[in-house]
C-alpha cells in the first residue's frame, strides 16, 4: 500500500518579521491556531491521520489543543522556537521533545528543522529521535540547492530521513509554496505522478497559511491564496487524496512500515 504522509508545522506566524512587519507574539499563536483549527475539521472529515512538527512554544501556549490533536495525529518536534533571529540549537531540540512529551503524554521519535536549515542529523539518535523530514530535496534560490540529495526516504546512520515530495525527473517541489501558486487540477496531478513513481507522498504545510493574511506584509506567492479560499482547496486535494490507492499514515507509522534490514542500508528504502 502506498503512502501519504499529510505534515504541517505548527509555529508561532513570525514570517512577516523577515519582511520587516512586526507581529505582536500572542497574535503569532493565534494566527496559527485559527488556521490549525481549520485544518482538523477538514482532517477529521476524511478521516486523515497527519503528523504535526510543532514549536514546544506553541504547544505551551495552547497545551489543551496539542493534546487534542495527540488523540487521533502524531506530534513530533519542529524544536522549541521559531525565529529566525535565533539559531537553533540541539540543546533547543533535546527540550522540546520533552516539552511535548509531557503535554502530549505521547512520545516524540521525528523533528523538523526550522526553515529546514542543516545540522546534525545522526545526533538525533542520541536524544530518542527516530526520523528526520527536514530534507527538500530540490533547489529553492535564496535558501538551499539540495539537488543532489536523495529523494527517496534513506538512513543517515540510524535516522531515517523522510525528505519532502518532489516530482520526479524535474524535482520540482510539491511543499505548500507551489501548492498556493499552482493551479490546483495540475497541482494534484503531480501528486497523483509522485505517489505512484515514488510508492510515497509527503507533503507539507503551515497552519497559519490558512489564517486570512490580507493584513500581512508579505510576498504574493506566500499570501496569493490564504484563509477560506485556501481551506476550500486544501480540502479538495484531501478529498481527492483519499481516493488514490494510498493510506493516510502518520511519519511514525511509516517509519514501522520499515523492515529492520534495511536499517543497515545507506541505500533508499524505495526505488525511484
Amino acid at each position: 500500500m502506498k503512502a501519504i504522509l499529510l505534515t504541517f508545522d505548527v509555529e508561532e506566524f513570525d514570517i512577516p518579521q523577515e519582511y520587516g512587519q512586526e507581529v505582536p507574539y500572542e497574535q503569532q499563536f493565534e494566527v496559527s491556531r485559527l488556521g490549525l483549527e481549520a485544518l482538523l475539521s477538514i482532517l477529521e472529515k476524511y478521516q486523515a491521520k497527519a503528523t504535526f512538527f510543532c514549536t514546544a512554544n506553541f504547544a505551551q501556549h495552547h497545551p489543551e489543543l496539542i493534546r487534542h490533536i495527540a488523540q487521533n495525529h502524531e506530534i513530533a518536534s519542529h524544536s522549541f522556537y521559531h525565529d529566525f533571529r535565533k539559531p537553533t540549537t540541539m540543546s533547543d531540540i533535546i527540550a522540546s521533545k520533552k516539552v511535548l512529551e509531557e503535554i502530549s503524554s505521547k512520545p516524540v521519535v521525528g523533528f523538523r528543522m526550522p526553515r529546514l536549515m542543516q545540522f546534525n542529523t545522526p545526533e538525533l539518535a542520541n536524544h530518542g529521535y527516530q526520523y528526520d523530514a527536514s530534507l527538500n530535496p530540490t533547489y529553492l534560490p535564496g535558501r538551499y540547492n539540495f539537488l543532489s540529495k536523495p529523494a527517496q526516504p534513506h538512513w543517515i546512520g540510524n535516522v531515517l530521513e523522510i525528505p519532502s515530495s518532489v516530482l520526479p525527473v524535474f524535482r520540482l517541489p510539491l511543499f505548500w509554496i507551489a501548492f498556493k501558486n499552482i493551479p490546483l487540477p495540475l497541482y494534484k496531478w503531480f501528486c497523483k505522478i509522485t505517489l505512484k513513481r515514488r510508492g510515497f507522498l509527503s507533503l507539507y504545510f503551515h497552519p497559519w497559511e490558512f489564517s486570512d493574511l490580507s493584513p500581512y506584509k508579505l510576498p504574493t506567492y506566500v499570501k496569493r491564496q490564504s484563509g477560506q479560499e485556501l481551506i476550500a482547496k486544501f480540502e479538495n486535494l484531501v478529498g481527492s487524496l483519499a481516493k488514490q490507492k494510498a493510506k493516510f499514515l502518520t511519519c511514525s507509522e511509516f517509519l514501522k512500515t520499515i523492515k529492520p534490514s534495511q536499517k543497515t542500508s545507506e541505500m533508499a528504502v524505495f526505488q525511484s
